[in-house]
């Protein structure tokens, strides 16, 4: 058996189910009373640097793991940047990267520097919560709210060129205090919706009409993930935008005008 014959997600099923990882169902690891989160960027894989200045990749790397520490309420205390690069890589650019991470406002404090092949940037973000919501507790009844705007990235990635991911801290800090479920929406929003549908054991039914969609974004972009807002079931979907709701069953159901539809999904090593 090959990874492409289990694809991310399946592996990642394999090791729970064979107890070589735990806890891996939520979008970050609480650790005493730590949430730490890690994330990885990889040249040609993540990203392409014709299309992404080197300013924008140090913000997106820190900005996709600060993104699973707003989906766990928590609020950011630092960041562990790993740099592989290699050895004919400008100076000015690295410099650039983390002028990138900078403008997050949270500290880099360690972290870790490689001579690679191809570039990579590994980020450890590291904060606390009070209370980290998951992916397990959606009920039937409970709507399903964003953070919102989404499609911008499958539009940018359109064009050649990629958007700087938002951070949603002060919102997911909001939400975690009352949420049921809570991730991100890093993998496209029927993928993402999918996690709660299992972890909850509900049915994630998703209007697409009711989505809010960035300028430019068709239907089609939200199968792109990358958008970095916040998906939560909640029982009061307070000032958030309502884009569907969990029912009793399994799995998701994507609705379009109210007639059946489908996305496109993409997954690592398929």
């Amino acid at each position: 058996m090959r990874l492409s014959d289990l694809g991310e997600l399946g592996l990642l099923a394999e090791l729970e189910q064979r107890g070589l990882v735990s806890g891996i169902e939520h979008d970050a690891a609480q650790i005493g009373g730590l949430v730490v989160t890690q994330d990885a960027l990889v040249e040609d894989v993540h990203f392409r640097l014709d299309w992404i200045s080197w300013r924008d990749l140090g913000w997106r790397a820190a900005a996709v793991n600060l993104s699973d520490l707003a989906a766990s309420g928590a609020e950011p205390e630092a960041v562990l940047v790993t740099l592989g690069a290699p050895q004919e890589t400008r100076v000015e650019d690295v410099l650039a990267l983390y002028e990138g991470i900078a403008e997050t406002g949270v500290a880099v404090r360690g972290g870790d520097t490689t001579r690679a092949a191809r570039l990579f940037v590994s980020v450890t973000a590291v904060g606390r919560s009070e209370r980290v919501p998951g992916r397990a507790g959606a009920r039937a009844g409970d709507a399903l709210v964003v953070t919102g705007e989404l499609g911008a990235a499958g539009a940018a990635f359109r064009s050649g060129r990629y958007v700087r991911p938002p951070l949603r801290i002060e919102e997911g800090r909001r939400l975690a205090e009352h949420a049921h479920a809570l991730l991100d929406v890093s993998d496209g929003i029927a993928v993402d919706a999918g996690q709660i549908a299992r972890r909850s054991g509900v049915c994630c039914v998703l209007e697409l009409d009711g989505v809010p969609l960035t300028e430019g974004a068709t239907v089609d972009d939200l199968a792109f993930g990358e958008d970095y807002e916040l998906l939560a079931a909640v029982a009061d979907p307070s000032d958030f935008a309502v884009i569907g709701r969990c029912e009793a069953g399994n799995g998701v159901e994507l609705l379009l005008h109210g007639e059946p539809v489908s996305l496109p999904r993409w997954e690592h090593f398929r």
